[in-house]
C-alpha cells in the first residue's frame, strides 16, 4: 500500500501536482473481506469492485467500517438495483438506460450516487464505454436525473507498454473533460490508471487511480 502511495506521490510531484488531489482506489475484486479489512487497517478507505454479487457481500460483511465503495465493472440491467442500493460511486455508466435505472433504484435516504461515464478512448469494438463523440449527450441525460451526481469520466484503455501511447489515451480523456467543463458541466473527476500505467495517468491529470495487483497481489482466478 505504501509503495503504491509513494509511486503516486513521486509522479504527482514530478507533474507539479498535489499528491493529496489523487485518490487511491484499492480494487479488491476476487479478494476476501479480510483482505479489505487489512487494507483499511493500513489506512485505505476507498475500494472498487467489478462483480456485483461479490461486492454486495463485502459491503454487508464490512458495514461496520467507514468505507467508500465504488462499482467499476460492466453493468447489467438486472443488477442496477443492487448497485444503486449498496455502492457510493459507479464509474462505468455508458448507456442512458443504465443511468435511468440507477436513478430510479437509488434509495431516497442515501446520498446521490456519484457517477462517472466510461469512455472508450481506444476505439476497440470489444471495449465497454461510450464513444467520445457521444459523451456529451449521455452527460446531459445523467446530469438531469434525480438521485445521481455526475462527477466525471472513466477509461480503461487498451493495455500497452508504450508510455507515449498510454499518455495519449489518458490525455484524450482529460481533453474531453475540459470540453465538457467548457460547456458548464463542472466535472471534477478523472478515473484512469491502474497498476501498470498509473504514472502516465497521473501525469495526464487522473484524480482517481484504480489499483489492485500492486496492493493485493496477483488475483485469484475465477
Amino acid at each position: 500500500m505504501q509503495v503504491v502511495r509513494a509511486r503516486i506521490a513521486a509522479v504527482a510531484r514530478a507533474a507539479g501536482r498535489d499528491p493529496g488531489a489523487i485518490t487511491l482506489l484499492a480494487v479488491s475484486k476476487t479478494f476476501a473481506a479480510d483482505a479489505v479489512r487489512a487494507a483499511h487497517g493500513a489506512g485505505q478507505r476507498e475500494f472498487g469492485e467489478n462483480y456485483v454479487q461479490e461486492g454486495v457481500e463485502k459491503t454487508a460483511a464490512l458495514r461496520a467500517l467507514p468505507l467508500i465503495w465504488h462499482f467499476i465493472g460492466p453493468i447489467q440491467s438486472n443488477k442496477t438495483r443492487l448497485i444503486a442500493e449498496h455502492f457510493d460511486w459507479v464509474h462505468s455508466v455508458a448507456r442512458e438506460k443504465i443511468a435511468q435505472r440507477l436513478s430510479q433504484a437509488r434509495p431516497e435516504q442515501l446520498a446521490p450516487l456519484e457517477i462517472c461515464l466510461q469512455v472508450n478512448v481506444s476505439g476497440e469494438a470489444s471495449k465497454s464505454g461510450v464513444a467520445p463523440e457521444e459523451v456529451r449527450a449521455l452527460a446531459e441525460t445523467v446530469r438531469a436525473l434525480p438521485r445521481l451526481r455526475l462527477r466525471g469520466l472513466m477509461a480503461v484503455p487498451e493495455p500497452s507498454d508504450n508510455v507515449d501511447l498510454q499518455r495519449g489515451r489518458f490525455r484524450s480523456l482529460r481533453l474531453l473533460q475540459e470540453e465538457l467543463n467548457g460547456a458548464g458541466f463542472g466535472l471534477d473527476t478523472l478515473s484512469m490508471g491502474m497498476s501498470q500505467d498509473l504514472e502516465a495517468a497521473v501525469m495526464e491529470g487522473a484524480t482517481i487511480v484504480r489499483v489492485g495487483t500492486a496492493i493485493f497481489g496477483e488475483r485469484v482466478k475465477t
